[in-house]
């Protein structure tokens, strides 16, 4: 199965629902699994989990993003200021 196929049978993100899904990666023995990843919200799964991580209509409510607020969502943990360095 060719890596478009692959991307076909997993069209939307299962957390967001965007159309950025790609395979990542694929099996060295062909067609034994592969993983997706989709360049929205950033979610990865392989093809092999079950189908409350890789369905959409499956996916945890609770744990589902919506595109247009990725840009409002806080970083955590957030990133501590860089230390100055002791020698000198």
């Amino acid at each position: 199965m060719s890596q478009t196929e692959q991307a076909g049978q997993h069209r939307f993100c299962p957390r967001c629902r965007s159309v950025t899904v790609k395979v990542l990666s694929t099996s060295p023995v062909a067609g034994v699994w592969s993983v997706f990843g989709c360049a929205t919200c950033l979610y990865a799964w392989r093809s092999t989990e079950p189908d409350e991580n890789t369905d959409p209509d499956k996916y945890p409510a609770v744990f589902r993003l919506k595109p247009e607020d990725l840009p409002n969502l806080p970083v955590a943990p957030s990133i501590p200021a860089r230390r100055r360095s002791g020698a000198g």
